[in-house]
């Protein structure tokens, strides 16, 4: 499942440490499968920074949902207990976790959310008719990762797109050393002056989801091999 968080920039490397204690889930990575819900973030972490907002893209590998060495909490949605369980977490004022979860997914208490959520911890609501409201809110979606553990579950989209791209060179200079008889270096600057080498670097293009072989007969065509 791709997933997405959204930042003043770009996430590549994930460090727990920058995480704030009193989030709903506690402290820890966020993401959401709502790339819109990102963008939002994405655009208040901007302007927050003076910068322009960035939305990072991961694959979050949904089997990890059958590790049994991962302790794992799941919200489907609003309820009694994901309020108890964002209540403790919001009201948490020390710099230690208050929970021993490696990944927690349930719905987001957004600003409008969030805002009841103190009326209720004040007592100006009770919790039915807090749950009741929560009833009409439109779909929302996080995953907390709070371990480093639970990050194995968890690949950047960048880092994939650049090791499926040296996954497809090494193939095709491979290839080219064999069909053409030559050495290694002569193979890789055929390669890497190839126009084709420059779409393939452009993630944009999907090239690199093609399968090697793919790739190589686009060289061949375009270098007359």
């Amino acid at each position: 499942m791709n997933v997405f968080h959204g930042s003043y920039t770009g996430i590549r490397t994930i460090d727990l440490s920058m995480g704030r204690h009193n989030r709903d889930f506690g402290r820890g990575f966020y993401v959401t499968n709502i790339r819109e819900q990102a963008q939002v973030w994405a655009d208040r972490k901007g302007e927050d920074h003076n910068a322009k907002g960035v939305v990072s893209e991961f694959i979050f590998d949904e089997f990890i949902w059958e590790d049994t060495e991962l302790k794992l909490l799941r919200f489907a949605n609003y309820s009694r207990e994901w309020l108890d369980f964002v209540v403790t977490n919001r009201g948490n004022r020390s710099r230690k976790q208050v929970h021993d979860y490696d990944i927690v997914e349930g719905p987001i208490a957004d600003d409008a959310v969030a805002v009841r959520v103190d009326n209720y911890i004040r007592g100006d609501i009770s919790m039915e008719v807090f749950l009741e409201e929560l009833k009409f809110r439109k779909p929302t979606h996080q995953i907390c990762f709070c371990t480093t553990a639970s990050l194995q579950a968890l690949e950047c989209m960048d880092k994939r797109a650049e090791w499926d791209i040296e996954h497809i060179g090494n193939n095709i200079i491979r290839q080219i050393m064999v069909d053409q008889n030559i050495d290694d270096r002569e193979a890789a600057d055929i390669f890497y002056t190839s126009q084709t080498f420059t779409f393939l670097s452009d993630t944009n293009t999907n090239l690199h989801l093609r399968h090697w072989q793919e790739v190589y007969e686009r060289i061949k065509s375009e270098k007359n091999l």
